[in-house]
């Protein structure tokens, strides 16, 4: 039989929100697409929020665009801050295309209260009492963008079914963001925004 992992945490994000939550070392974030075709934008951050997650030291880290199950991701001071332990969807993930923001949609036409990833992560990170001074490059989960042979980036709709999920570890305390994206002007999450689930397990398993 399968080991169980007990599941400490659920939290739901509605199609466009975002959520925070704090999580110890060893301890697992599980992301699920519930509907499927549903981009999340993914920020880690130690407790001071002034280290965090940074994508590109991350892929001089692991020699890769995004890590493979078993590789870690670093921070800004080059620490270890999260591991990737599992995923049961097609893998395709970016940490190329910033948080979309204000700026993005403008850009796209979209009305001014237009709400955005980079809003979803400040908003988060306020409801736990912390605040950040820039928006860092996101860990984009089920976000498809290819890189052609030419270096041109091609924009493609999530693959994630629903129920695909994707797992972290903690390899430090450390403040994790979700933010279920908002776009729907850009075709990546099929036109229409969709729930994550959020689950925090615990990383012995029983």
């Amino acid at each position: 039989m399968k080991p169980v992992t007990p599941v400490c945490e659920s939290i739901d994000i509605p199609a466009g929100e975002g959520r925070a939550v704090f999580v110890h070392a060893g301890q697992r974030v599980k992301i699920i697409d519930v509907e499927g075709q549903q981009v999340g934008d993914v920020f880690a951050f130690t407790h001071d929020v002034r280290e965090h997650h940074s994508a590109s030291h991350t892929r001089a880290h692991v020699n890769r665009l995004f890590p493979a199950v078993g590789e870690q991701f670093v921070t800004s001071l080059r620490r270890p801050i999260l591991r990737l332990v599992e995923d049961s969807s097609p893998g395709r993930h970016d940490m190329l295309i910033a948080a979309c923001d204000a700026a993005r949609y403008a850009a796209l036409a979209a009305p001014p209260d237009h709400t955005s990833c980079a809003q979803n992560m400040h908003a988060a990170l306020a409801a736990l009492g912390l605040s950040a001074d820039t928006v860092p490059q996101p860990i984009n989960i089920f976000m498809d963008i290819p890189v052609g042979r030419d270096g041109v980036l091609s924009w493609e709709t999530a693959t994630s079914r629903p129920g695909d999920s994707i797992t972290f570890e903690a390899e430090i305390d450390c403040v994790v963001v979700v933010s279920a994206c908002p776009q729907d002007l850009v075709d990546i999450n099929a036109g229409r925004p969709t729930p994550l689930r959020l689950l925090i397990e615990d990383g012995a398993t029983a």
